[in-house]
């Protein structure tokens, strides 16, 4: 098996996983979340996203998670940013990352920020020179990779097309998601050979929803293909607001126990990552999504 040595975990569980939260939850929760996180040894946190607050009414608080954050260093506090404006807001506040997003359906384009794929993309272009410009490296994400909610299978094609084009724009990696969780291990295989002859292999991550309970098996084909980069969720948290049933992203936890089986380096240590995300679980009054944090937490 030609697997990785070491992955890098992209822990979106601050951001992407508290974003679909109904209830409030206090600053001071989300920063505690993150500094655990930081203490499992997690290098790359999403920790807010700057995205109008009618529309994501969980991260209005952002800006104030950012500027609470005891930073340490060697760690990227990255932020979601829709537009330039959002982008600005999340500099001044000190995201030293920032990511933009596309959809690989143009009916969940519509239904997600209402333009087409193509009129996303263009609105990147201002944002991506003003990072270039302050030298703030830009990921770009692309959802529904493997499935839309509204139109069903997606175009592999379609997908490398997108990837080719933010790569060219000045992101620096490319993180496909699989949004819905549709995905199954044998599609995902064929999507990332699709998308590797376009864009290099290394600068592909893989972002797994685990609707089907298909997440982990969809991660190791990724491994499997060459993926070094996988993006997860502590204690399984989040889903999609705009995907009905959409559970979760898959758990920080299960990842880093299929790397530890798998003999891969990834800097985390499991039982302080467990405490993360058995905590904000806690916080949120509901029982955590991990079936390792389940199991070890007995």
């Amino acid at each position: 098996m030609n697997l990785p040595r070491k992955v890098r975990i992209v822990e979106v569980g601050p951001r992407d996983g508290l974003q679909n939260e109904k209830q409030t939850i206090a600053t001071a929760t989300k920063i505690q979340l993150i500094e655990n996180l930081v203490a499992a040894g997690l290098t790359y946190i999403e920790a807010g996203s700057f995205v109008n607050p009618k529309w994501v009414p969980q991260m209005a608080d952002s800006g104030e998670v950012f500027s609470g954050i005891a930073r340490k260093p060697h760690v990227t506090y990255a932020a979601l940013t829709p537009n330039l404006q959002g982008y600005e807001r999340a500099i001044a506040v000190g995201a030293n990352e920032v990511a933009i997003f596309a959809a690989a359906s143009e009916a969940f384009s519509q239904k997600n920020i209402n333009c087409t794929i193509a009129e996303s993309i263009q609105r990147f272009a201002a944002l991506i020179d003003a990072a270039k410009a302050q030298q703030i490296p830009v990921r770009g994400y692309i959802s529904c990779v493997l499935g839309c909610p509204y139109s069903g299978a997606v175009d592999a094609h379609q997908v490398a097309s997108i990837a080719r084009e933010l790569l060219a724009m000045g992101c620096y990696e490319i993180s496909l998601g699989d949004t819905i969780g549709v995905g199954t291990a044998g599609q995902t295989k064929q999507l990332i050979e699709t998308v590797a002859r376009d864009i290099p292999i290394e600068k592909i991550a893989a972002h797994m929803h685990d609707t089907y309970g298909q997440a982990l098996a969809n991660i190791f084909a990724a491994l499997e293909m060459g993926v070094s980069v996988i993006d997860s969720s502590v204690a399984g948290l989040g889903g999609c607001p705009y995907a009905a049933g959409a559970t979760g992203n898959v758990a920080t936890e299960d990842l880093v126990y299929l790397l530890n089986g798998l003999g891969i380096e990834h800097g985390v240590n499991l039982d302080k990552l467990i405490y993360a995300g058995n905590t904000i679980s806690a916080a949120l009054n509901k029982p955590t999504n991990s079936k390792v944090a389940k199991a070890m937490s007995k």
